[in-house]
């Protein structure tokens, strides 16, 4: 027998952006593309999010998604004593609160809202770039190492909808982590 736990959560944001800001953009500085702050998205097993920047491509199939905790943004503002951020600039595609993240590096899991059950299997850490430093504040792309979040690979089909949700772990987590920096490996994934 199995033994799963879990995690009622939120899920905040769910940002879809057809092209990259950040990436191969240090001379001319971020790019202003369009971004989604959708209320549901489509997830494809192999493939990413539809319509996301990272859908399909062979370079990201086992971390096409990226996942992070408000909690680590909250934390960071009050590190570096700023304003909260706008969590979509972090470019990360899902944002929970209520979700320590680490543990479920190289583990499988499930994301379950509105009854949809989405399988998802995080791979490797979502290290941040040194854009956060301009795009949140001085010092964020330091802050920010160790609670980036994680990058998955989506296993099955189906829908995320933003609002409440539970996060199905085959480990046990501790949301009241889910702030704190941590040592993130990655992990192979077959």
């Amino acid at each position: 027998m199995t033994v799963t736990h879990r995690y009622d959560l939120e899920i905040l944001h769910l940002l879809v952006s057809p092209a990259h800001a950040y990436f191969g953009r240090a001379r001319e500085g971020a790019a202003d593309v369009p971004t989604t702050d959708a209320d549901r998205v489509e997830l494809v097993a192999g493939k990413g999010i539809v319509g996301d920047r990272f859908f399909g491509k062979a370079a990201h199939m086992d971390a096409a998604v990226t996942l992070i905790a408000a909690e680590a943004l909250d934390a960071m503002a009050t590190e570096l004593g700023v304003a909260p951020f706008d969590p979509l600039l972090t470019r990360r595609n899902v944002v929970l609160r209520g979700a320590h993240l680490a543990p479920l590096l190289g583990k499988e899991f499930v994301l379950e809202s509105r009854g949809d059950l989405l399988r998802l299997r995080a791979g490797r850490p979502a290290h941040p770039c040194a854009w956060m430093d301009q795009m949140l504040a001085p010092g964020a792309h330091k802050a920010l190492r160790g609670r980036g979040g994680v990058r998955c690979q989506p296993l099955s089909d189906g829908i995320l909808h933003r609002g409440p949700a539970v996060l199905i772990s085959p480990v046990p987590l501790d949301p009241g982590s889910a702030g704190a920096p941590a040592l993130l490996r990655p992990t192979r994934l077959p």
